[in-house]
């Protein structure tokens, strides 16, 4: 099966698709976002690079406009991503390194999302090149002077109107010796990500939930004081439960959406309707909902 390689055109993934090569069957994946004028020249440079080394060539395109969020972005461009290693059968391979790590878990923290925003990067089906090996961008900086790596400088991370590139400029900043560290902590706490999200699978499955069309039925009472899950007194294991509910029914939430919906939940009257994301909406019954 061939690795699928996530390429921009930037140092960092142009670096990737010389090496990883020389040990994987490879190909090579380029979203065109449309956001800016150079973009096409982009395309054309990772195609052109792709053809001399032999690589098969996958493009996407989309016409996001200057303005799009990162949010967004990120979502078409690995929607076209995971289509292409369906395609292929394959493994997709980024080119995220340790500055990008540190840059994640200082965004996560600042948008709130708590324990989780330490575990990052956590898709098992997802190869993180420079990550998995330690390496930072310095290191990658390094390797392609080296090689003589050609690419191509995306504008739009010099702006300020972008939070991780304000980020970026701050954790910049830190030394090897920190970076290693973050790097052993984000390997720690994945393994107690595995572990926490192992029990939780086990809990919701322990749990009398019945089927009700589609979903399964959460009874209400769990989630107050004196259930099984502990109510208030142990917020942090109802909010796992139902984030764990809400990805078995195929919704994405955040933490504070997550916890909009545990005090809904807890204080909605019966038949009042909560809005999930992704356009799903749950009725809260009397005594229980149906994800």
């Amino acid at each position: 099966m061939s690795k699928v390689l996530a390429i921009s055109g930037g140092v960092d993934s142009m670096l990737m698709m010389q090496i990883l090569p020389e040990f994987e069957d490879c190909v090579v994946a380029h979203f065109n976002h449309g956001t800016r004028p150079s973009a096409d020249a982009d395309e054309a440079f990772v195609r052109a690079w792709a053809e001399q080394l032999g690589l098969p060539f996958y493009c996407g395109r989309a016409e996001l406009g200057e303005n799009v969020s990162e949010a967004v972005a990120r979502e078409k461009r690995y929607a076209f991503l995971n289509d292409v290693t369906e395609q292929v059968g394959g493994g997709l391979v980024t080119a995220h390194h340790l500055n990008d790590l540190a840059e994640t878990v200082a965004i996560n923290f600042l948008r709130g999302t708590g324990w989780r925003g330490l575990a990052p990067f956590s898709n098992e089906r997802v190869l993180r090149f420079y990550i998995d090996s330690g390496r930072s961008k310095k290191d990658v900086l390094r390797l392609a002077a080296e090689r003589g790596v050609v690419f191509r400088q995306d504008p739009t991370n010099t702006q300020d109107n972008y939070l991780r590139n304000r980020v970026r400029e701050k954790t910049a900043e830190l030394s090897e010796t920190c970076l290693a560290e973050i790097h052993q902590l984000y390997v720690a706490q994945n393994k107690l990500r595995g572990e926490i999200d192992g029990l939780v699978q086990a809990v919701i499955e322990g749990l009398e939930t019945v089927g009700d069309g589609d979903g399964k039925k959460y009874w209400r009472k769990w989630f107050f004081d004196g259930g099984p899950l502990g109510g208030a007194k142990n917020e942090v294991v109802a909010l796992e439960i139902l984030r764990a509910g809400l990805m078995r029914a195929g919704v994405s939430a955040t933490r504070p959406q997550i916890l909009d919906f545990l005090t809904a939940v807890r204080t909605y009257a019966p038949s009042k309707k909560f809005n999930l994301p992704g356009g799903k909406m749950v009725t809260l019954y009397k005594d229980y909902f149906v994800l």
